[in-house]
């Protein structure tokens, strides 16, 4: 039976799940509809720009009958203990999905050879890869082919693993026999939105993207609203409260996956040692890991609202100051500003 192969194939290139969707997201438009026209999408205009789009899996690609969704774990085995790095204002805070290579090109090229494994057993068929790289509801996909639940944080939650995960469809015309979707096991418990520091998740299941620490810290461009500074605390790219409050995630498991492994010390690296790396360092040292997508600028805002959150009666004060002065003149406006307001921080 081919589908059982895809899953074993899948299997084999690393995957911890695969499952298979029909294409109808129908039941997921209308919520999508009104979460854009909320402005619950921030600046980040390519979403209002495909709108329902992504709800239309055969607009997107003609003739697809069938999405396989696959998942691959992201949680590096050696990385230091996510809350106590938190919890030290000296440290930086990483996502923990940022901490190694870029998953866009890990988890496209296994897919790609999911697709290639596929053709050599069926022959040509029509299909097209997909890696967070265009109009997908993959949580819905997701959900859809038995992979798990969303969470009310509206990350997908999967029983046996918690949510550190990536996932990655395979838009295809073979017909395919679709799995059954999972329940949703979240009950009563409200610990994601709880424990939001700028309160971002506004309902369950409801993400208001321009109050998230992910967003702020990674999609927007621009500068980070005051009143939010304060909050965003030590987190420099992305922020994982909400999946470490999640009492699923006490089944997540490491991944063996190399690409993911701790690149630069940035599971522990503190502040200062981060905000002081040139230009050239910057670059040199995060080629090929999601953090460089977001360039040098933006890396130095988000430190120095890092560097702003350290108490002036810390220890790492006097350091955390020097470096902050040594970017005053900085050539970008941006930076400056941010300076600026770390260091009325310590002087007030």
């Amino acid at each position: 039976m081919l589908a059982q192969g895809i899953k074993q194939w899948g299997a084999g290139l690393g995957f911890e799940k695969v499952g298979i969707a029909d294409a109808d997201l129908s039941r997921a438009e209308p919520g999508l509809s009104e979460w854009l026209g909320a402005g619950f999408h921030g600046d980040m205009d390519y979403m209002a720009r495909h709108g329902v789009k992504r709800a239309r899996p055969a607009e997107l690609v003609p003739g697809t009958l069938r999405v396989i969704s696959a998942r691959l774990d992201y949680l590096p085995a050696d990385a230091a203990d996510s809350w106590q790095t938190i919890r030290d204002p000296e440290r930086a805070f990483v996502s923990r999905y940022a901490l190694g290579r870029d998953y866009h090109k890990v988890l496209r090229r296994r897919l790609q050879q999911l697709a290639d494994r596929i053709e050599a057993a069926v022959g040509k068929f029509s299909y097209r890869v997909f890696a967070d790289s265009a109009p997908v509801l993959e949580v819905e996909l997701a959900e859809k082919a038995g992979l798990g639940w969303r969470g009310k944080h509206t990350l997908l939650l999967d029983r046996d693993a918690g949510s550190y995960f990536f996932l990655g469809e395979i838009y295809t015309d073979l017909p395919l026999p679709a799995d059954r979707a999972t329940g949703n096991h979240c009950g009563s418990c409200m610990k994601c939105i709880d424990i939001c520091p700028t309160r971002a998740i506004v309902a369950p299941y409801r993400l208001d993207a321009r109050r998230c620490i992910s967003y702020l810290t990674i999609e927007h461009k621009g500068s980070i609203p005051e009143e939010l500074r304060p909050l965003v605390g030590n987190r420099v790219y992305g922020c994982d409260d909400c999946q470490l409050a999640c009492p699923w995630n006490k089944f997540a498991r490491p991944t063996p996956e190399p690409d993911f492994a701790v690149h630069n010390g940035l599971d522990s690296a503190t502040l200062v040692e981060l905000f002081v790396w040139t230009g050239q360092e910057f670059h040199a040292r995060l080629a090929g890991s999601p953090i460089h997508r977001i360039g040098y600028e933006r890396w130095l805002r988000n430190l120095a609202v890092g560097l702003g959150n350290v108490s002036a009666a810390a220890p790492a004060s006097t350091a955390a100051v020097k470096a902050l002065k040594a970017r005053a003149d900085h050539p970008s406006a941006l930076v400056r500003e941010h300076v600026a307001w770390a260091l009325a921080r310590h002087r007030g």
